[in-house]
This record gives structure tokens, sequence and C-alpha cells, in this order.
């Protein structure tokens, strides 16, 4: 695959808690590269200037999946990881200056550096993400500055100043290890480096080809973005992104596990089940995980029943039949969370308390009440339902089956004797009032599909193509006067939503109008990167730049399209977009 820019997507590998990387920070980039960790959050840590002679030097800096490089003229300095907690990095004409990111140390933040006379190394300890970070020279000259000092002072160690060769290398510690050894050379770290990376795109995208230029990309957003077990992560998971968006949000993961499943079913496993890890006692799923926090003060829509239906058919050889009744216990108490601690007595719905627990946090759905009764939920709960009917019976308890079948029906009925006004799906407060918006929410119950009768699809198949832009469905309609081309859930084009959408249309026969959304979310990404959303209109990548289940929704709309008969195949009549 092609180079990437670090200014967007970090240089890092499966397994590591660390990347190099210009964004320091939330919508924050940096002249220089960075050693950023996602430890206790996001945390730039070690600032790395190419110098010479004792100055900086401009170098221009490329990367690919097994190789970063600065480079200037002849000279250039080059860096892979030998491991997930090991970054080999030589140079020659071209010197590095590691340093502590902030110069101030104080007794509760910032970067101690010393020299250890045990290891003959160099280390950083970091307050912020409670990591050591050791500079090992292999081979070089070698000077350094600030070391056990305290208060504000410069800290770097700075290698190959003289215009040599060298080599070290930046592992990062828990606490400490013996002095780094190896017998692996640099061009071997950085071969092993580009064969790990190579077997993962084989695994995940062995339908690849030129008519999915963004494949290859797309499985390096993943693999760089997946960490070890470590803190609250006990799974090997696949982080939002190495940016700033560095966490695993529960609904977020149900796509990644879905984009892995079909070459890396225990990897896919992970992902949907590390959500599932940290359920409380009520069934409720966490709003979010990290490495050193789970946070339970709001959650994410139910569409794990969806995941789990659209997983039978990724798994090779479905979902292994010792897994059904945990995965059955799991989908129960999340849904029964649902209708017993957010449903009011009498209501036949629940409710969301806020934009945040729908995953669509600013949408016009909320304005005026943020406790809404919204029938995209309704429609999440009635397919998590019918799902949980087939793993009961799966699991050899027909009497569960029954049950959750009736509560499926009662709830897809009183969506259409309620919710329905006849031309378009509202939303309804407590109080009763209810209100249509031009947000494309009010059309997710698309995800029904054919459990819809026929007439309601088809219009809500064309209150989405009003939606589809050149770039996919925006989520406030582009005619609507609360639509903002960088408003978040007012108006960009998102990953989730276009997945869901598509699914929906397809099930319930709107197969062109799905082809479409299908078509134009791929070639945005395949112009604009993986980024978190995209403007509706020009496709700009927008946010957080190397964002996971877009590069996941891309593989799976690119795999599902690559495995349909080739176009001129008969389809089913459906609503086209103009």
């Amino acid at each position: 695959m092609d180079d990437f820019s670090v200014r967007e997507i970090p240089f890092s590998c499966s397994g590591a808690w660390f990347g190099i990387s210009a964004v320091v920070g939330l919508a924050e980039y940096s002249e220089d590269l960075h050693l950023v960790s996602h430890r206790n959050g996001m945390h730039a840590v070690l600032s790395l200037v190419p110098v010479l002679a004792g100055a900086r030097v401009s170098a221009e800096v490329n990367a690919n999946p097994a190789l970063l490089t600065w480079s200037a003229g002849r000279v250039r300095i080059a860096a892979a990881f030998e491991s997930p907690t090991a970054l080999r990095i030589s140079g020659h004409g071209l010197g590095l200056r590691i340093a502590a990111a902030d110069d101030t140390l104080t007794p509760f933040t910032g970067t101690f550096f010393f020299h250890d006379p045990v290891t003959s190394s160099y280390v950083f300890t970091s307050y912020e993400t409670g990591h050591r970070y050791r500079v090992t020279v292999l081979a070089g000259s070698e000077d350094s500055a600030g070391a056990s000092a305290l208060g504000t002072a410069e800290r770097a160690v700075v290698v190959g100043g003289d215009g040599g060769e060298w080599e070290l290398v930046v592992e990062e510690l828990t606490t400490t290890s013996g002095r780094f050894s190896t017998t692996a050379t640099f061009s071997e770290v950085v071969a092993a480096s580009r064969r790990s990376f190579e077997r993962f795109v084989d695994e995940v995208a062995p339908w690849r080809s030129d008519r999915t230029p963004a494949a290859g990309l797309a499985c390096y957003v993943l693999w760089s973005a997946t960490v070890s077990p470590a803190g609250f992560v006990g799974r090997p998971a696949v982080l939002m992104s190495k940016n700033w968006m560095d966490k695993v949000w529960s609904w977020d993961h149900c796509f990644n596990a879905l984009a892995l499943a079909p070459g890396l079913p225990g990897v896919a496993w992970d992902q949907l089940q590390v959500v599932f890890d940290h359920q409380t006692p009520e069934g409720a799923l966490p709003d979010s995980i990290t490495h050193a926090e789970v946070l339970h003060n709001f959650v994410k829509p139910p569409i794990h029943g969806w995941a789990v239906a659209k997983l039978r058919s990724k798994l090779p050889g479905g979902i292994p039949a010792a897994e059904l009744p945990v995965l059955y216990r799991q989908l129960e108490a999340w849904t029964t969370f649902w209708l017993d601690h957010r449903r009011a007595s009498g209501e036949p719905f629940a409710h969301y308390e806020h934009g945040n627990d729908s995953g669509w946090d600013n949408s016009t759905v909320f304005d005026g009440q943020r406790l809404v009764q919204s029938a995209d939920l309704a429609a999440f709960l009635v397919v998590q339902m019918r799902e949980l009917a087939r793993l009961a019976r799966e699991i050899d308890d027909p009497a569960a089956a029954t049950r959750w079948e009736r509560e499926a029906d009662t709830m897809l009925d009183a969506m259409l004797t309620t919710l329905w006004d006849g031309t378009a799906f509202t939303g309804r407060a407590l109080d009763g009032t209810t209100r249509t918006t031009a947000s494309l929410l009010d059309l997710m119950p698309v995800i029904l599909g054919d459990d819809l009768p026929p007439n309601v699809h088809a219009k809500l198949a064309k209150g989405i193509a009003r939606h589809l832009t050149a770039v996919g469905p925006a989520t406030e309609r582009p005619d609507s006067p609360h639509y903002e081309a960088d408003g978040y859930w007012r108006g960009p084009v998102w990953a989730p939503s276009t997945v869901l959408i598509e699914d929906g249309l397809r099930r319930g026969g709107a197969v062109d109008l799905a082809d479409q959304v299908s078509a134009r979310f791929r070639a945005v990404c395949e112009k604009s990167g993986f980024a978190e959303n995209f403007d509706a209109l020009t496709g700009e990548g927008l946010r957080d730049r190397a964002y996971t289940w877009t590069a996941s929704a891309y593989l799976l709309l690119a795999a599902e399209a690559e495995a349909r008969p080739a176009d001129g195949a008969p389809h089913h009549p459906s609503t086209s977009a103009g």
C-alpha cells in the first residue's frame, strides 16, 4: 500500500499502546513528531526531532505500515516496531533528539529523566501514563541533558548528533527489565513488521482488488489501532483511534467485529465481548472503555442484536455452539435493561435519556426534549428481540423464544400504530408530544428490513433518498435549517448510520438505493480516507482522521460489493436517488 500521513494516521503496530504521530491532543497538531501513549488517556510523552551538530534539521516524513522515515536529501532516520513495546530507530547523517514533551516536572505531573547505571540506558518515567520509556543506545554517539533534574529543565538524549551511523531502541516498560537484547538487524525488524501486517491484510481482505483501492489502508487503520490487554481492556481490542478518540465505545465495537469476523474470528469475538466484559448487574453496557476508566454515565444504542445476526453470516461456521448460552444471557440482560430501566410504567417504548445514549449526540431529534422515545430505539429492540428468540431456540428454550417473539411483535405493532403518522416515524416525548425532524435518525427503523410493511419501508427509502448526497446519507437533510457542514450529527456522513441503513434497505428490497449508499460511501473513503465523519457535500474528512469504525465500514461494504453478482444482474424493485 502507499505511504500515509502521520498528521492523520499514527505510525504504530498491532498490540502497541503508543505510536508516533504529529497529533498530540484533541484536534492538536505539532510540527514535530511525538511518541504518544494511550495509557491513562492520550499523552504526548516524548518529542522526536532530527538534529545535526546541535541544530534542528528540517526533514520530510514518510510512513508505511512497516517503516517511518525522516529524510533530508541523502541522509535519513528510520523507525520500525520490533514488538508492541519496542521501537527500533536507526540513522545515518542525521541525529535524533528525544526529549520530554513537557519540560516542567512537578510532584504529580511531567516526566522524570535519569541515566540508569544498571542497564546503561536513559529512562523517561511519565506521571501521566504511569509507564517508563527507556532509550538504549545500541550504536553511535550519544549525549544527554537534564538527567535527574527537577522543576523546569531540558530533559533529552541526543543520538548520532555527530552525523555518524547510530541505532537505538525505545521501550515502553511498566517497571523495569534487563538491558535490551536482540539478534535481529534493523532490516530484519522492518521485514518482520511488514510480514505481520501483510498477513493481517490477507486474512481480513483476501477479496481486495483494484476495485477496492482503500482496502490496504483500511486494514492498516484497524491493525495499528489494536492494543494488547491492559488495565480495563481485558482482551486484544481495536480502539476507535490512536488519535484522540482512543476508546472502545459500546456500539463502535460491533462494526470492527463484523469487519474482522471472516478472516480473524477469534479477534472478532474479542471485539464483541470486550464491552460485555463490563456489563452491569442491571444489564447495562458501559458507554466507553479505556485503559484506565470505564464510563457508565451514558449507554449506547442496542444494535447488538443486529450485530449478532450479521455475525452469523460473517463468522466461519457461524457462532460457536459453546458461546450461545453466554451470548443469550448477555443479550437478554442488555434488552431487559432497556425494557425494565428505560421504559416508564405503562409506556410501550423505552426512551433515551440524552442524545449521547443514541450515539447521535447532538441530533435534532433531541432538540427541546432530551428524554425521547425514538423509533430507531424501538426498531433496534425489535431486531434484538428477534435475535433473542432465535438464540433461545438454539439453546433449546422454546418458552423464551415464544416470549421474545411476542415482545417483538408487540413493540413493532406499537411502533406502527403510535409512532408512524402515515408518512414518517415520529419521536415522542414522555408527555406524549410527538415531532418529526429532518434528522436521518428518524429513518433508522429501516433497519427492520422486510419486518416492516412494504409501504412503510418504501416511504422510509424515499426519505433516505432525500438525505443521500454524492458522499452518502447526510445525518441532517441538507435543506434543513439545522444543517451544519461540520455539525457532528447535524449533517456529516457517518459510517455506522451508513452501514445500518444500507443493510436495512437491502433486506427490505430497496437494492438499487442500497447499492448507491454503499458505492458513494466507499468512494468518499477512497478519496478522503477514514475520518470520523465527512462533509456531506464536499466529502472532506472531518474530526479524528484515523477512525476504525469508518475503516471497518469500508471493509464491510467493499467485501459485500465484491461478493455480489456483477453489474447487470437483476435487482429487486427499489427507490433510487438522483
